[in-house]
């Protein structure tokens, strides 16, 4: 596993342009083999983080969210590995994502909504959630989910 353990842990992030920012350190440092597990709600960030994650790794963009494709591979334009961009909120067990037979091992892997799958397509694993604000005073409503608004991002690294 790749990532730097100093980006393990929980952190605040301000701004959209400080979540892709997040994404783009992170994705210099993954290589083939990488799997990362974003979880949150909607609006959290998630795409936007894989946007600045892509840009990192040199891929071919853009990067858009895959729900309705459920994946969307980007090859390298700098000779490393493609980024798999999966969206699993669709799939209805890891059999599924399993069929959508993608190159673990030769890919960064990237899945949206896979924290229940994981565990039956890798041993290890970065797991990433972003929390945006919801409820009480803070609420964000439905047509505000790409608002500029803080967010806690936490990061760990899962053994199965």
């Amino acid at each position: 596993m790749s990532i730097d353990p100093a980006f393990l842990g929980r952190r605040d992030i301000a701004t959209s342009e400080a979540m892709e920012h997040l994404g783009f350190v992170i994705g210099e440092q993954l290589i083939g083999g990488d799997l990362i597990v974003l979880t949150g709600p909607l609006g959290a960030g998630k795409t936007t983080f894989t946007r600045g994650l892509a840009e990192g790794l040199g891929v071919r963009g853009p990067v858009q969210s895959p729900t309705f494709v459920i994946a969307r591979t980007h090859p390298s334009l700098v000779g490393r590995a493609p980024l798999v961009h999966v969206d699993a909120y669709r799939l209805g067990s890891a059999a599924e994502l399993d069929d959508l037979d993608v190159d673990l091992a030769g890919s960064v892997v990237v899945i949206e909504w896979g924290r229940e799958m994981a565990g039956a397509i890798a041993d290890t694993w970065w797991d990433i959630e972003i929390e945006r604000p919801i409820g009480g005073d803070e609420d964000i409503a439905d047509e505000d989910l790409d608002a500029d608004a803080p967010r806690v991002v936490t990061i760990e690294c899962v053994r199965a």
